[in-house]
């Protein structure tokens, strides 16, 4: 009798992890029936899983339907799922407790697949509500009336045993038949009339026998006899020659010739490891079983035959069972993310090979031409000098690549920063992020672009004078690092991960939290440091959470964790030194927020803390009450000026946005407009950027960039979850005339703290408490004094000037003669002055709606310029302007309110020495306003009180 005979390749689509997580009731489930689905979330290997542990609720699927067996699984989906980030309430899951989710569904009704059309496959996920946390994608079958035979153990398809161990094996199938089981080609067992197969296999004796099972279910009893047959294979767990490792060699991979190279994998407590690669096409063969050291730690094995200068594609498969890439890599393909990769940005990017055992492989290349830096002599700059620039590659270019950004250090070069922070651009999970979820350390991330690109804006950075400083995230990891897949229980590290701890320490990771008092971890973050030193030239590092670097668990006690952590300030000492036997002037910097003795003993040990003062700034420019004392690294308690002090970072709110959702209003005077913001902005810049110590500003804020933290890629909503969004990249500021003094202003800021040695001093005062804002800062060649209102009205004040003597109001270059330190002074609203003792180069007129020279003090008498004086002051109607000078010509007097709109103008000639010309008043509402009067170049502004 002839019979059709169906061979199934596969069990359910499930793969071993995916049949542990998901199970479905019934066992075979079809399309028109209802289907009760149950997640169990701790069986999940895939670390994504982890933010959904321990919820109660709040937990939904996310689900589609597919016609053809492995094709599309999501080609069906419910009426209504469109956004991930929101609540779907038909797939709301039902908590059964220990982290198992139940729904029930009726496929062809719940996913409104039409009456003619098969559903093969059902594709599979849960989620948070908002969607930050939810596990991989799982895949299940949908069955027909056909004979189906499904694997219930061993749920893997190929996996390793020990030797003489026992392999249980049971099979259930969709109807009674007759079931048989044959090894290695021999029938073993056969039974009639029968759903289910149960029995016993012995794995044998011979190491690395590798071992196929086939069973297989006939139904001869129908008009069509149906025969269906399933696979798997077990193999003998080898035992790998035991050799020492040869001198010379390191972690990762070695290149010890032209086609040569020797690849080395710290394991320990791993059993044997096989190299999978182009060089044996994926497959487990005896040659590449890799050679194990004595102390049972590394795995080593050198390849031959490699072609020169070529790309090979490779991974370990660990214990038969566990298939990463090397944590050593400096460059990986990865399945999911590279096809999204454009080519102008990555060019003749390697396709991922479609055999690999796992999504992620690592990248060998012999005979690699290295690159040469150009830049040989750059000097890095003084600590009490640095002007650092943050920016996220991703957000500062349209076209998100090195060499675009390499393009615009012109720009930066001009502002007159002299640093430049790049958020993290090692490896990390997908191609759009902020770059704090990192998985390979050695690697460039390639959405950015290649090695070389990233060389060549490094050297061409030290050729403009400044110093890269990377952003690096060793206080936590994705799962995808080799060394947390290496190490899995099945919902969190293991309990005997050489790296990390099984539960974070401290109330603020996301994702897995490194042991930084393991050797393993220690190992690892100084091969990571010294490699980025030496083999990319940077200068320096910032340590993402460097407050999560602890063994001390403060549990969700935030103040706990932020407590002095004595073991804390050893780890990060070591790290230093370590840092400092590489190169001994590299800078460490560390995003803290730590008890203020700690702070200070490792700012005094040498390392650079940041300083958040976002929230000060934003009120004291809404305005409301602010304290900007914490911005002067003496102020607490440091003996160095290792402070870096910023009111913006990519972690904060951006002023200018704040400014105009929360500004007060007096008067015409609002903060809430966009120029009056801007000018608060100089404001704010000039006190940040001239307290003596390093400083660091967020990209364009120089632009007064006015879109919030929380705007979504869209430019326009804002929601919480858009936090790390992509942002819209705004170069078209730099059009704007009143932006583009903005960034003019921050120039010179930039230029006076890193040439002129007073503001580099040690000797400095500040007075920051109050609405009105004081800095003087001394040294042996010049002095220096701010005094800036961050009021929203005229404030009258005593100066306070640190001297009588010259000074030079140092936006005009005009000198002045102070005889009354503490004269009587009124301030116009978001008005600074600076004053220096030695004249500077005068910047760019008009770079503020206020005049250079407010009738602070009496302006001395220089060739070619005269005084001007007003009176009565305060005015009723009338007031007459003097002019003594030797000026002849046309004079222009404009009158203008404390927003910058001019109530009256005037123009007439000077034919004498003395001119007094009177000034009508009377239309003018009472207030506080500002005459500027124009001799030829000659402006100067005077304060008019109208009653």
């Amino acid at each position: 009798m002839q019979y059709f005979l169906r061979i199934v390749l596969f069990i359910a689509t499930i793969t071993s992890t995916q049949a542990q997580v998901v199970t479905t009731q019934p066992t075979f489930p079809t399309a028109d029936a209802e289907l009760t689905l149950v997640f169990d979330l701790k069986q999940a290997k895939d670390g994504r899983a982890k933010g959904l542990l321990g919820k109660t609720d709040d937990v939904y699927l996310w689900s589609g339907a597919g016609s053809v067996q492995g094709g599309n699984a999501f080609e069906f989906q419910p009426a209504g799922q469109t956004n991930f980030g929101q609540p779907f309430t038909p797939g709301r899951m039902t908590a059964l407790g220990n982290d198992r989710w139940q729904i029930k569904l009726v496929p062809r009704t719940y996913f409104g697949v039409p009456a003619n059309t098969p559903i093969r496959q059902l594709g599979l996920l849960l989620k948070s509500g908002n969607g930050q946390a939810q596990t991989e994608d799982f895949v299940i079958p949908i069955y027909d009336n056909r004979l189906s035979l499904l694997r219930q153990q061993p749920t893997a398809s190929s996996f390793f045993v020990d030797t003489n161990q026992l392999i249980t094996v049971r099979y259930k199938a969709s109807r009674k038949a007759t079931l048989s089981l044959t090894v290695d080609g021999q029938k073993t067992l056969t039974l009639t009339n029968t759903d289910s197969l149960r029995t016993v296999l012995s794995a044998g004796t011979n190491p690395g026998q590798q071992r196929t099972v086939i069973a297989q279910a006939i139904d001869l009893d129908r008009p069509s006899p149906e025969s269906v047959a399933d696979t798997f294979r077990f193999t003998v767990r080898p035992q790998p020659t035991v050799a020492a490792l040869p001198a010379g060699l390191q972690d990762g991979i070695n290149y010890t010739g032209a086609t040569t190279a020797t690849l080395v994998l710290y394991a320990p407590q791993k059993t044997f490891v096989h190299l999978l690669g182009e060089f044996n096409d994926w497959a487990m063969r005896p040659a590449y079983l890799m050679k194990r050291t004595p102390d049972g730690n590394r795995y080593w094995l050198e390849i031959t035959g490699l072609p020169a200068g070529q790309e090979v594609a490779f991974a370990y498969l660990v214990d038969g069972a566990i298939a990463t890439a090397d944590p050593y890599a400096d460059k990986i393909l990865d399945r999911n993310n590279d096809k999204y990769i454009p080519t102008n940005t990555y060019p003749s990017l390697k396709a991922f090979p479609d055999k690999a055992p796992t999504n992620i492989v690592s990248v060998l290349q012999t005979n690699q031409t290295p690159y040469v830096f150009k830049a040989t002599n750059f000097q890095r700059p003084a600590v009490n000098k640095l002007a650092i620039y943050e920016l996220l590659v991703r957000d500062f270019v349209q076209s998100r690549t090195y060499q675009t950004l390499t393009d615009s250090l012109a720009y930066l070069k001009r502002l007159g920063i002299n640093t430049i922070e790049l958020m993290p651009v090692m490896e990390f999970t997908g191609n759009d992020s902020w770059g704090y979820n990192p998985i390979f350390y050695l690697a460039p991330d390639k959405a950015y672009g290649t090695k070389t690109a990233l060389k060549t804006f490094i050297d061409a950075a030290h050729q403009q004078g400044i110093a890269i400083v990377l952003d690096v995230v060793f206080n936590q990891t994705d799962y995808e690092f080799p060394y947390v897949k290496l190490y899995w229980n099945g919902s969190q590290p293991s309990a005997d991960s050489p790296y990390f701890n099984q539960q974070t320490t401290h109330p603020y990771s996301v994702f897995f939290d490194f042991n930084h008092e393991s050797p393993a971890t220690n190992a690892f973050v100084d091969r990571v440091c010294a490699y980025w030193l030496q083999e990319y030239k940077v200068d320096g590092f910032r340590f993402d959470l460097s407050k999560g670097f602890t063994q001390t668990n403060s549990g969700n006690n935030v103040s706990l964790w932020s407590a002095y952590d004595a073991s804390r300030v050893a780890i990060l000492k070591r790290i230093y030194d370590q840092i400092r036997t590489v190169d001994k002037s590299a800078y460490v910097i560390l995003e803290h927020f730590a008890d203020a003795q700690e702070e200070k003993e490792l700012a005094d040990y040498g390392m650079l803390l940041w300083g958040n003062h976002n929230y000060d700034f934003r009120n004291a420019l809404r305005p409301a009450s602010a304290d900007l004392s914490g911005l002067s690294y003496q102020k607490r308690g440091f003996n160095q000026p290792n402070l870096i002090g910023y009111a913006e970072s990519h972690d904060e709110e951006r002023l200018v946005y704040d400014m105009k959702q929360t500004g007060q209003t007096s008067g015409t005077y609002s903060v809430r407009t966009l120029s009056t913001a801007l000018d608060r902005a100089k404001l704010a810049a000039a006190f940040l950027l001239l307290t003596p110590g390093p400083k660091m500003i967020w990209q364009f804020g120089e632009l007064g960039y006015d879109l919030s933290i929380n705007t979504c890629s869209d430019g326009t909503t804002i929601r919480d979850d858009c936090r790390t969004a992509a942002k819209p990249v705004r170069w078209d500021y730099y059009q704007n005339a009143d932006r583009q003094k903005l960034y003019k202003v921050y120039a010179e800021l930039f230029r006076l703290r890193t040439v002129v040695p007073a503001f580099a001093t040690t000797d400095f005062t500040t007075d920051y408490s109050g609405t009105v804002k004081r800095l003087t800062v001394r040294s042996p060649t010049g002095s220096a004094f701010l005094i800036g209102n961050f009021d929203t009205r005229p404030q009258t004040v005593s100066l306070g000037m640190p001297s009588t003597g010259t000074w030079y109001h140092h936006f005009s270059g005009q000198a002045v003669q102070v005889s009354d330190v503490n004269q009587s002074v009124t301030l116009e609203p978001g008005a600074f002055h600076l004053y220096t003792t030695t004249k500077q180069t005068t910047p760019e007129a008009g770079l503020f709606p206020f005049s250079v020279v407010p009738n602070l003090v009496t302006a001395i008498n220089e060739p070619s310029m005269g005084t001007v004086t007003l009176s009565p002051n305060p005015v009723h109607d009338q007031a007459i302007v003097a002019l003594d000078g030797a000026y002849r010509g046309i004079v222009n007097l404009t009158v203008i309110d404390a927003a910058g709109r001019t109530v009256h103008q005037l123009q007439f000639s000077k034919t004498t020495d003395r001119l007094q010309q009177a000034v009508n008043l009377q239309t003018v509402q009472a207030g506080t306003y500002f005459m500027i009067v124009k001799q030829g170049d000659q402006r100067t502004q005077l304060t008019v009180l109208k009653q």
